[in-house]
């Protein structure tokens, strides 16, 4: 891979890694209400890339579902869940992304996994499931918990965009709207202090935002996503691994984030399992979709 190449992908494993900081900082420091701040980004997206909504795209219900799923429905579980966990657990505990895609191709795709593979999805939730037992993480279980849900939905949604004929770019200006037509009565349904959060620190809610969508949703994946096509998918996706160990490493540093031996030994078996997933060769499954920017 081109030493330009290793940049990007560089620069994209920060990006991805800071957003969850980013996003802890929002929520938990700010104010400002999960889904609300979920909502707020997806409104974002969606301004920048309203061009992209014409023409219609086939099967528009379906695109709809799928966007909701990888945008504003496992994010706004992902940020409820930033409100009591850490961002370096949340980082580990998002690694369970890779072996839920897997299964649910297994379901939904007929993937069939041979042993090697199948030793990577224990090694992937044995490792999260070990550091969330420890006795540091124990008081944030339903933050990780909301964080799992998250991973699960991101994996669901990650399968089904198989089966969408759209770029990328274009899923993704779908997915804001379809999350802002549903966060928007969810929010005002059951939050409170939205417009407080907005007024209490607003230049540095809106530069959170703008990195969120901006930096991370439009400028980070679609240069993922550019790098795939340019490259083999077996050169790049395993690059992504670096973002949940770059993700503790800001949480100890930015958020002051408690690392017990439990988090980093669990964490390293679970990145051991997922490297596995991902290295080993997919019958009916697009690497691609294996560890997919969920950040």
């Amino acid at each position: 891979m081109p030493v330009r190449a290793l940049l990007i992908m560089t620069l994209c494993n920060i990006v991805w890694a800071l957003n969850v900081v980013v996003s802890k900082i929002a929520i938990a420091d700010l104010g400002s209400p999960p889904l609300f701040y979920a909502l707020l980004r997806s409104v974002v997206v969606a301004l920048v890339l309203i061009p992209l909504l014409r023409p219609l795209p086939a099967k528009l219900w379906q695109v709809l579902l799928v966007g909701l799923a990888i945008s504003g429905g496992s994010f706004a579980l992902l940020f409820m869940g930033l409100a009591t966990a850490s961002p370096s657990a949340a980082g580990v505990v998002s690694l369970t992304g890779a072996p839920m895609t897997v299964l649910f191709a297994i379901l939904f795709l007929g993937e069939r996994v041979r042993w090697r593979r199948g030793l990577g999805i224990g090694l992937a939730f044995g490792g999260v499931l070990f550091a969330m037992m420890g006795d540091n993480q124990m008081e944030t279980s339903t933050g990780l918990l909301l964080v799992f849900l998250s991973a699960v939905i991101g994996a669901l949604g990650s399968v089904f965009v198989k089966r969408l004929d759209i770029p990328s770019i274009r899923l993704q200006a779908w997915a804001a709207v379809a999350s802002v037509a549903v966060l928007l009565p969810l929010t005002f349904g059951v939050e409170a202090g939205q417009v407080e959060s907005l007024a209490n620190a607003p230049w540095r809610l809106a530069a959170c935002l703008f990195f969120a969508a901006v930096v991370v949703s439009i400028g980070a994946h679609t240069a993922y996503y550019r790098l795939l096509q340019e490259h083999d998918a077996n050169v790049v996706v395993p690059l992504t691994l670096f973002t949940p160990i770059l993700t503790i490493a800001f949480g100890a540093w930015l958020t002051g984030d408690a690392i017990g031996e439990r988090l980093i030994i669990g964490g390293a078996i679970a990145l051991l399992g997922v490297a596995i997933i991902v290295l080993r060769p997919s019958e009916t499954f697009t690497r691609r979709f294996l560890v997919r920017p969920r950040f």
